[in-house]
């Protein structure tokens, strides 16, 4: 860049007046007094510079003055100001002028230089020594100090550098952070922006270790406070950082359990409220093993167990906000609170698995264990009083997600889709006119209503009562949809609702209400389509299959299963299921339970439909049913044991031949 002529800059006196004659040459003095070798010059410079800058809005314009000005100033003699004013000493006024005048010129240039120039090592280099500096800086120099280095995280390479300081040098940020909540967010766009280029796994796991390390600092810092900023920095590293960083098995998780508890029982406020429900449902989400362990421990004895307490104060506040909610969707304030809300419904579904567990450890219990010494103690009493409240507050979900689903697809509640007649072309796309939503995104990319089917789902499958499974039959025709966009679109942020939904529908089955619902809305059609679609996806030798896919094979086959069961006498259109399943060319399977399971199920189906179907229908696929018989007896001879699935085999075989 061409140094520009400083002759001719007009910069403004103290008074507003312009005068070229006098202060012109000031400008070219201060550039001498920076270039020379003498510290003290250097330091007149300096000060003169932060001075003009400050008085001179004409000046801060000038970009390429700017530019030329950051480039007459020594790097080195920065560092040494912010070096010598963090130290301590017999001069110490000396030393903080120092300090304070290096921090606010290169704060001013951090935010006065184009952005180009902002990259330049010569301005990110200073990042190390201001980290150090924030606890020997005088209050007002401190938030400049933060200030600064928000300005400079905010930048990829600014981030990068900050994230590559060694875990000692970000100590003196953390034991500020109570009092200045803006390092946290340092640390978020530092964690979450700088550590985008680590590829190999030795950078990995030095950085999740020094993250762990920061994090368990940060708890430190925060004892003695509400920590309420604290828990919302720690909902949002886990909810947002890259997996591969998130700490494993930190020494912290009981700390923050502890915050978590504390900041819960003693009247918190909205913000309070968030803060700990994000961060106690990103712990579970994150640590379901061991979070459950420490957030609900009870107790022995207590009249009114904290996890009572706790689960109490959540489904009040999913009660009380929920009937409202629908007029919110497009506050600005609605990503909060969704957010909010679905935090609460991952906390309430991590409890009922754990309740779940807990019961079946009560009625029976493992050799040598004593059940009065369960981590989780609940009066019978309570337990009942809270399963109410349970059943309560997820029939006003399932009411929600009624009227929000209707709102969204249909604009009137139970309007049938035939009733869309015309689309409203928007540069979103076409949308139906009668449709009414949130202007920023639909019902079906809500994190928020991903969450509530997951409480409902896990309730549905494993309560025995009929009311909400009934309650829950009238929301199958969102559940068709929703599982048919997840296996079939990429439109939904990435929300898969499938395996939720099997959970749900699986419940939703224990009823002829259910079996009906599932029927009129082409249950069977969309979830003997993707059964299908996993069945040729495990004939591909090598197929690299995602946990959750694995996981979907395993729960859809019972939901089909109990449908099939269900009828008399199996429909013709179902009947393409046989055909496929004849057609199936079995893979060469070694070790592969899940797999012989999963296709042991699918045959086991394939059976029932079979005997369920007609004489005259039973004559026309008498070629499926031998060839299906084959595939049997191949799978059998794969089983290396006599087990269930051996057991299972035999039975199809049987069937078969009747």
């Amino acid at each position: 860049m061409d140094t520009p002529d400083v002759s001719k800059l007009r910069v403004q006196d103290d008074d507003g007046v312009g005068s070229e004659a006098t202060t012109a040459p000031s400008v070219e003095k201060i550039q001498q007094l920076l270039k020379t070798k003498d510290d003290t010059s250097r330091f007149v410079g300096l000060a003169l510079l932060k001075s003009v800058l400050d008085n001179s809005p004409e000046l801060q314009k000038e970009k390429g003055v700017i530019v030329s000005l950051w480039n007459s100033i020594s790097p080195k003699f920065l560092d040494r100001l912010l070096r010598t004013g963090s130290q301590s000493g017999s001069d110490q006024k000396n030393s903080r002028d120092m300090l304070d005048l290096a921090v606010a010129v290169v704060h001013t240039f951090a935010v006065l230089l184009p952005d180009d120039a902002k990259q330049d090592t010569k301005l990110l280099g200073r990042i190390p020594r201001l980290a150090k500096a924030v606890l020997h800086s005088s209050k007002e120099t401190t938030g400049v100090i933060i200030e600064t280095l928000l300005t400079l995280v905010s930048i990829p390479d600014g981030a990068k550098s900050f994230a590559n300081l060694d875990a000692e040098d970000w100590t003196s940020s953390i034991e500020i952070a109570p009092e200045h909540p803006h390092v946290l967010t340092i640390f978020i766009w530092a964690w979450e922006r700088g550590t985008a280029g680590l590829e190999d796994e030795r950078s990995r796991e030095a950085m999740r270790t020094k993250i762990d390390s920061g994090i368990q600092s940060f708890v430190s810092s925060f004892i003695g406070t509400d920590a309420t900023s604290l828990l919302e920095f720690i909902s949002h590293i886990l909810r947002n950082l890259n997996e591969s960083l998130i700490p494993q098995s930190p020494k912290w998780l009981g700390s923050v359990a502890k915050l978590v508890r504390n900041l819960s029982t003693n009247r918190p406020t909205a913000a309070s409220r968030s803060a700990y429900t994000n961060c106690a449902a990103a712990l579970l989400v994150t640590y379901p093993q061991s979070t459950p362990q420490v957030l609900f421990l009870d107790k022995k004895d207590a009249p009114k167990p904290f996890s009572y307490l706790f689960i109490n104060l959540i489904l009040i506040e999913l009660r009380a906000t929920l009937p409202s909610l629908l007029e919110k969707l497009n506050d600005l304030d609605y990503p909060r609170t969704s957010q909010r809300l679905a935090s609460a419904l991952e906390i309430l579904t991590a409890f009922i698995g754990q309740l779940i567990v807990w019961t079946e450890e009560l009625d029976n219990p493992k050799p040598g264990t004593d059940p009065t010494n369960l981590w989780l103690k609940i009066p019978p009493e309570l337990v009942l009083k809270l399963s109410r409240s349970i059943v309560e507050t997820l029939s006003v979900v399932m009411e929600y997600l009624r009227d929000r689903w209707d709102a969204s697809v249909a604009g009137a509640q139970g309007l049938h889709p035939e009733a869309r007649t015309s689309n409203a072309h928007t540069d979103f796309g076409s949308r139906k006119t009668l449709a009414w939503d949130s202007k920023d995104e639909s019902a079906a990319t809500d994190a928020f209503i991903l969450s509530a089917i997951r409480a409902i789902a896990i309730w549905l499958r494993d309560d025995d009562g009929d009311v909400l499974r009934k309650e829950g039959a009238g929301l199958m025709d969102m559940f068709m949809e929703l599982y048919q966009s997840s296996s079939t679109s990429s439109q939904l942020n990435g929300l898969d609702y499938r395996l939720p939904i099997l959970a749900a529908v699986e419940g939703v089955l224990q009823t002829s209400k259910g079996i009906e619902a599932f029927n009129s809305h082409n249950g069977w059609r969309i979830l003997a389509d993707d059964m299908l679609r996993i069945l040729n996806e495990s004939a591909t030798p090598n197929a690299l299959l995602r946990e959750t896919d694995l996981t979907r094979r395993t729960w859809i086959t019972p939901v089909l299963q109990i449908v099939a069961e269900s009828e008399t006498s199996t429909p013709e259109d179902w009947m393409s299921v046989v055909t496929a399943v004849a057609a199936y060319d079995v893979p060469v399977i070694q070790g592969q339970q899940r797999l012989l399971d999963f296709l042991t199920d699918v045959l086991q189906l394939a059976a029932t439909l079979i005997a369920n179907a007609g004489p005259g229908m039973k004559q026309r696929y008498v070629h499926s049913i031998s060839a299906i018989r084959g595939i049997a007896e191949q799978i059998k001879s794969l089983v290396k044991e006599r087990n269930g699935t051996a057991v299972e085999l035999d039975d199809i075989i049987s069937t078969l031949d009747s």
